[in-house]
């Protein structure tokens, strides 16, 4: 089971832009203030910008989330992603979690 589906309890501060001075950057100039502006991101992203964040040795995707967001179950299952198709559904199945607990 995904860590993402486990029974935490869903924090809605997850939902909220990050300050100004901790949005994300890509490398193509797209900003990112929350999750889901991530997981659209994610979804329409290419192939080269999803490598250039995302190697063997570093995901910024998922440090972001955990440094920044601060939601390290989504920050582990974002970095067991290999492409950014499966990164984009990992967000997405996390955010319906989320509003889901509403």
């Amino acid at each position: 089971m995904s860590t993402a589906t486990k029974k935490k309890p869903a924090n809605k501060m997850w939902l909220a832009d990050a300050p100004p001075d901790k949005v994300f950057c890509c490398n193509d100039g797209q900003v990112v203030r929350n999750l889901s502006e991530l997981a659209r991101t994610l979804r329409h992203m290419s192939p080269e910008t999803f490598k250039h964040h995302v190697t063997d040795h570093k995901n910024d995707f998922g440090n972001w989330i955990g440094d920044v967001i601060g939601d390290a179950s989504l920050a582990k299952d974002i970095q067991r992603a290999s492409t950014h198709s499966a990164a984009a559904n990992q967000v997405e199945t996390r955010l319906a979690w989320i509003k889901a607990a509403k």
